[in-house]
């Protein structure tokens, strides 16, 4: 089944390659096609994630050099500076030139996610201990707040350490992560989407959502999102802590997902025949429970429940939610959600569910593991 997914997922990219023209695919609006950007939103490293996926499956030039083509046009963003007031800085380059550098070990693509990190570190704020999600520094809403989508942007400073032994990279990553531990994960195991702290001492004021149901509610995606995020921390920090909160994460999920295993938009809104899925979210807490399952012991017998878990999950989507390598659709995975709360894209194809899609796929066939780690390095939990 993988293996027949994946190649639908082949052929559907390759066409996109000249549908998209160099462009950058974002959300779909209601229909077949992709919205394309020129490299504008925090989204665009998911398709070269995509294309360097592909690239490492087939050994296809045609991959490959529309994947090199993107990390040119990332070293171009980066050099104009381009709409950085956001900690998406990770998704941005750990999946375009530190996938290249993984794949490849170029050094031009290793110097570019270096030069990236930096510029997420300029979003650390000393004061209050954090890495402020959206805006300039001193934003009266948004400069004490962070959102459980940056665990994702960690690995990023994480891997600048292992090639620089720079401690303060380690130091900022390892403080937001404790942070976001502490304050974004309940009691009971779900998660708030975003919390907010005093900018000038830290304290903190209260938990909050942007996209899930309400504030009190579990959001999938950002559940997701920690679920992921708080593994790969685990992997660099060599943290047990961080590792069972992924675990705990993940239970949550797995016990609050519906019937076909696919998770509605977010676990506290209403269930009926018109609450809209997110596949995205489903997606991105498959990599993260195979993360999990990987590093567990054979003989915990946690891990096969989470490898069922994955297993369900995964074939769900290919079976129900995949679009079988259609020749007119551009997407790969129908019923995303970008914000059902914003009604923007609520039953779309959204870029980042595609590409987290074909990483779990790939991850089930072959082993690939996606961008957010150096295979080759030796910070391995």
């Amino acid at each position: 089944m993988w293996k027949n997914a994946i190649e639908d997922a082949l052929q559907v990219t390759r066409s996109n390659i000249d549908r998209f023209g160099g462009r950058f695919p974002h959300v779909s609006n209601g229909d077949e096609h992709y919205v394309l950007n020129d490299n504008t939103e925090w989204t665009a490293g998911f398709w070269s994630g995509i294309l360097w996926l592909c690239s490492e499956y087939t050994h296809d030039p045609l991959y490959r050099e529309a994947a090199v083509k993107t990390v040119d046009n990332f070293r171009g963003r980066m050099e104009r500076k381009s709409i950085f007031d956001h900690h998406d800085i990770g998704f941005l380059y750990s999946l375009s030139s530190k996938a290249q550098w993984i794949v490849e070990r170029d050094p031009a693509a290793r110097d570019l996610t270096l030069e990236a990190a930096d510029m997420l570190m300029k979003r650390w704020r000393e004061e209050s201990g954090l890495i402020q999600a959206w805006g300039r520094k001193g934003d009266v809403n948004n400069g004490g707040r962070i959102i459980i989508d940056c665990l994702l942007n960690l690995p990023l400073l994480l891997w600048a350490y292992e090639q620089t032994h720079n401690e303060e990279y380690r130091r900022v990553a390892r403080l937001h992560a404790e942070k976001s531990r502490r304050f974004l994960v309940r009691g009971d195991d779900s998660s708030y989407h975003t919390f907010y702290f005093d900018q000038a001492t830290g304290e903190a004021i209260r938990g909050g959502t942007h996209q899930g149901y309400n504030d009190g509610s579990t959001w999938t995606r950002g559940q997701a999102w920690g679920i992921y995020g708080f593994a790969l921390c685990s992997r660099y920090l060599h943290s047990e802590e961080m590792f069972e909160t992924a675990r705990r994460l993940a239970r949550y999920f797995i016990a609050h997902v519906s019937e076909d295993h696919v998770a509605y938009w977010d676990f506290d809104a209403p269930q009926t025949s018109e609450t809209k899925r997110d596949s995205s979210a489903s997606a991105i807490a498959a990599c993260g429970i195979l993360e999990i399952a990987e590093r567990l012991d054979p003989t915990d017998p946690e891990r096969q429940f989470f490898l069922d878990a994955v297993q369900n999950s995964m074939a769900s989507l290919v079976q129900n939610y995949s679009t079988h390598g259609s020749e007119t659709e551009e997407g790969l995975l129908k019923h995303g959600s970008y914000s059902v709360r914003g009604g923007d894209s609520p039953d779309d194809y959204v870029i980042w569910g595609d590409y987290f899609y074909l990483e779990a796929l790939m991850r089930l066939e072959r082993g690939i593991p996606g961008y957010w780690y150096d295979r080759r390095s030796n910070g391995r939990h």
